[in-house]
């Protein structure tokens, strides 16, 4: 009997965690190499990085505003980075570039395979690319339903493809406007020649097959030999659960993930007419996958009685956690980030993006590695420890350099994932993650170093094509921009004077040269320099000078319309779940791409926050070494991006992507911005001023439970389950573990986001747990499981890694929601609407 309740102790982290049991199983397995002892499979099969060139065909020539067909404005736009070059050698800088974007994946089809298994069969990438009847989404209803792009040059299947072991995948199609895909050619680009790659299947291009969705491709599965060929059955792997629901099924293909699979999206200026069928015109690269469902692309069969459902669920349209496999514990949504105006971006660097490198943050590659010494990319690094970058990740904890922050994306998308998943439990963290070393990374992974040898192109790609998308460029929108004319000079001072001071690049030169200096503020002096700054911006010595700048006609021309400084969350009242982000703090997973000067960052102090049922407000020391501090979001193509707010949650989602939709969102998302009263929700959130607003706290839809399929459990649990189901209904059912109910009406986080550092704490916790649900009748009502959970919050809020619960509120500058200690009045409702006038030009 001791053995069983430990079992269902285990069985109860699930809960704890969000996919433990997965956790359980692996332990239950010998266990392999350890950090430092694996490699790649291209170094396996003998490979180095001269063996994946980037390809430099222009096949994506159309996109993002043509520029490469004209390849003068090319070498035009990158002259003043790279001086002397060439069109020619422009051009084929800006294509590999771009094509890294999008089709290199790295070796990471390994990853996403491997996390259908750790994921218990919820997430099943080669399911989400497929058109099967009984599938939600297809090529029909991808975009509205999914969010994903269609790649042009592709039809719908409408029945198994014999070439594609019976499975439902787009075909392509070929003619004007649709030459064959250059990155399948398995002659120029040859795959990596492991398994059954090569054997009973091809060994492919390095580049996979297109799938018709863009950012995703399609590789020969090494594991499908002829054994897992004869056990085949594509029929039944689209309907037959018992079939699919093994983590020993293979499938002939695993799906790879390029970086443009959350960034690439419609070109907000010239969008398609019908959103499900773009042509290459009608995309951009940079603008961040600002429609992307989450819940429903990584749940291909999506349930809202599963509590995975309603975790993914909090992630809006255009949001999702980056640490979602390598968890902190923390539940944080955040936009994918549009990439605009990138050489302005890298210019305001230089004047106080300055951080120190410690450690194996020395170890990041750097533009001095790759250019000439002419180049002014070299300006951003000086040996040994000096490096001028930008903050790539809302919390500002990317602070290597540009190309490190690159490198460390492919790395959070799979690339490598024989070494990168031994450091930390996916989808879960654990309480012991390590960090992962680049030097292990560049003696073991070819693809690490092929990555390295690319990004440069990458990084000279966005300086050339990344430019802003404004609302006077778009079908109608000279027209929509008329008619706010009359107050938009008002809004230009408004702006200047409530805005600017976090949301320009250029500032008064004073902002620059006596408040940051040097690197004695990027560290543990930090908050007094910005202390001196914000005091500073509210007086007229900055404000005078700031409307000047503003009322200038080239105010927008290379302007980033962001500082980049670190900006406490003490003073913007946002949700604290993304500043408490723990993967970039010293030891911690990303230790090796984020700066010394991050980790020695101090605490910005209490802040204040609510319990979740009765609205209390309590305080809540914020930790330092790099957390509590938000960089402040680039304001470029405002007009197209909303909602707002780091995680999309205030203002309301349209997903058409057209002009009038997108000005729609923007008009109304600024109102609830400007007008905290207009926010959604049913909890009072109480601000610091003591005014209160309404605001959201993510709950439970309906009653939900975490389950995992029969044949994801071990074969001794397996045999088992017949006793446990007697034993204990609430755990184990239908041959499976069933943990449950979690009432409706359930705080999310309130689980998500329990620190399993607090080792003792979550301990008891489980047996608090274990004792309340056990005395649950099997047939539990709703208001019987809602009174049993109550006797568990106090415990689940004393363990939570963040206690702030209310996603909505936040950012109160500009309204009379500050606290009187701020000093600042509320502008009135006529300057709001002419401060809204203003923002649609950016």
């Amino acid at each position: 009997m001791k053995k069983v309740l430990v079992l269902v102790v285990v069985a109860v982290l699930v809960v704890v965690g969000g996919l433990m049991v997965w956790n359980f199983v692996q332990n239950l397995l010998p266990h392999g190499p350890g950090p430092g002892e694996v490699s790649d499979e291209a170094l396996e099969a003998k490979l180095t990085a001269d063996d994946f060139p980037g390809a430099d065909e222009d096949y994506y020539h159309d996109m993002d505003y043509g520029l490469t067909n004209d390849p003068d404005a090319a070498r035009a736009a990158l002259d003043a980075f790279v001086p002397g070059i060439t069109a020619a050698q422009a051009t084929r800088a800006v294509a590999r570039g771009r094509n890294n974007w999008i089709v290199w994946t790295a070796g990471n089809d390994r990853f996403w395979d491997e996390l259908s298994r750790r994921s218990t069969g919820l997430l099943d990438l080669v399911k989400t690319i497929s058109n099967h009847p009984e599938l939600p989404a297809s090529r029909d209803n991808r975009w509205q339903y999914l969010g994903l792009v269609n790649e042009p040059c592709f039809r719908k299947a409408t029945g198994p493809r014999a070439d594609r072991y019976g499975l439902w995948l787009d075909e392509r199609t070929e003619g004007p406007g649709c030459p064959p895909d250059p990155f399948e050619n398995e002659q120029k680009y040859p795959g990596v020649k492991i398994g059954a790659r090569g054997e009973n299947l091809p060994v492919g291009s390095h580049y996979g097959y297109g799938t018709g969705i863009v950012g995703l491709r399609l590789f020969p599965n090494p594991a499908f030999d002829e054994a897992a060929e004869a056990e085949w059955d594509a029929e039944r792997y689209y309907t037959d659960a018992e079939y699919y629901g093994r983590p020993e099924l293979v499938r002939p293909y695993r799906v790879g993930m390029s970086c443009g699979f959350c960034h690439v999206g419609p070109n907000p200026t010239n969008p398609p007419a019908d959103p499900e069928n773009p042509t290459w015109a009608n995309l951009n690269s940079n603008p961040g996958a600002q429609y992307f469902w989450i819940d429903r692309i990584f749940m291909w069969k999506p349930d809202p009685s599963s509590f995975p459902f309603q975790l993914f669920h909090t992630s809006r349209p255009g949001a999702l956690d980056t640490s979602l496999v390598s968890s902190d514990q923390i539940n944080n949504p955040r936009t994918m980030n549009a990439i605009y105006n990138l050489p302005a971006r890298l210019e305001l660097t230089r004047k106080w993006g300055h951080e120190r490198l410690a450690g194996g943050g020395l170890d990041n590659a750097q533009f001095n590695d790759f250019v000439p010494a002419h180049s002014a990319l070299t300006r951003f690094y000086e040996a040994p420890d000096k490096v001028w970058t930008p903050r790539v990740l809302k919390d500002g904890a990317d602070s290597v350099g540009a190309l490190g922050a690159l490198n460390r994306v492919f790395l959070n998308i799979g690339l490598f994932s024989e070494e990168w998943l031994l450091h930390f439990t996916p989808l879960l963290g654990g309480a012991d993650i390590t960090p992962i070393p680049i030097e292990t990374a560049r003696a073991n992974s070819t693809y690490w170093n092929a990555n390295e040898k690319q990004t440069p192109d990458l990084a000279l790609f966005f300086v050339a094509t990344a430019r802003p998308d404004g609302l006077a460029a778009a079908p109608g929108g000279a027209g929509l921009l008329a008619a706010g004319e009359a107050t938009r000079a008002r809004g230009k001072v408004v702006f200047a004077e409530t805005c600017a001071r976090c949301h320009s690049s250029k500032l008064p030169e004073k902002a620059f040269t006596d408040f940051f200096p040097g690197s004695g503020c990027v560290g543990p002096n930090y908050l007094q320099c910005w202390n001196d700054y914000w005091a500073w911006t509210k007086t007229e010595d900055f404000k005078a000078p700031m409307r000047a700048i503003v009322e200038a006609p080239d105010f927008l021309d290379g302007n980033f319309l962001s500082t980049e400084l670190r900006v406490p969350v003490t003073l913007l009242e946002t949700n604290a779940c993304s500043p408490l982000a723990t993967n970039a703090i010293e030891g911690n997973i990303w230790d090796n791409f984020s700066s010394a000067s991050y980790k020695s960052l101090p605490s910005v102090g209490r802040i204040r926050v609510q319990h979740p049922y009765n609205g209390a407000v309590s305080e809540y020391e914020m930790p330092g070494g790099g957390r509590g501090f938000t960089r402040p979001a680039s304001l470029v193509s405002l007009w197209s991006t909303a909602p707002f707010l780091l995680n999309n949650t205030v203002g309301p989602f349209e997903w058409t992507g057209s002009v009038e939709g997108r000005l729609r969102s923007f008009e109304r998302s600024m109102e609830q911005m400007l007008w905290p009263q207009r926010r959604e929700g049913d909890f009072a959130v109480v601000t610091a001023s003591g005014k209160r607003h309404p605001g959201i706290v993510d709950r439970t839809t309906e009653r939900s439970y975490l389950r995992v399929a029969p044949g994801y459990l071990p074969p001794a649990l397996q045999r088992l389950s017949g006793p446990l189901d007697w034993l204990f209904p609430n755990f184990f059912g239908s041959g499976g573990v069933q943990i449950g109910p979690i009432p409706e009406g359930t705080p999310i986080n309130l689980l998500s986001n329990i620190d399993l550092q607090k080792k003792k704490e979550v301990v008891r916790l489980l047996l608090a747990i274990k004792h309340d649900l056990e005395e649950l009748p099997a047939g539990a009502s709703d208001e019987e499981a809602r009174a049993q959970f109550a006797h568990l919050v106090p415990r689940l809020l004393e363990v939570s890694k963040c206690p702030d619960f209310v996603v909505n509120r936040g950012h109160y500058f500009g309204t009379d929601y500050l606290p009187a200690a701020a000093g600042e009045q509320g502008l009135s409702d006529a300057d709001k609407r002419a401060l809204i006038e203003f923002l649609k030009t950016f």
